[in-house]
């Protein structure tokens, strides 16, 4: 299985889609976003959060890719941002974990 960097980073989504998820996620405040997106309470991990917001992506793009009526593209926006998101808060612990502390 490959590991979650990399199932996010081979995703392929429509040029202006990808881009207005990247400047969303610049503003990304992980206990207002994830929080709307998959529901009240405690908050998971980064990891298990960006394993849920995957599956969920995943759904909505089929939706997309269908042209299914309920496809919603600010739901599909909502969550890659969260999603990029996710996985820059990812990156930034997995790499303060591996640093050298001076």
């Amino acid at each position: 299985m490959q590991d979650l960097m990399t199932l996010i980073t081979t995703l392929r989504r429509p040029r202006l889609l990808a881009r207005a998820a990247k400047l969303g996620a610049q503003d990304y405040d992980r206990d207002r976003h994830l929080q709307r997106i998959l529901g009240y309470g405690s908050l998971p991990g980064t990891g298990a959060a960006l394993l849920r917001l995957m599956e969920m992506e995943r759904e909505i793009n089929l939706q997309r890719m269908e042209e299914d009526a309920a496809y919603s593209l600010v739901r599909h926006l909502d969550v890659l941002i969260a999603l990029l998101g996710e996985a820059q808060l990812f990156q930034a612990s997995r790499a303060s974990q591996y640093s050298v502390i001076s």
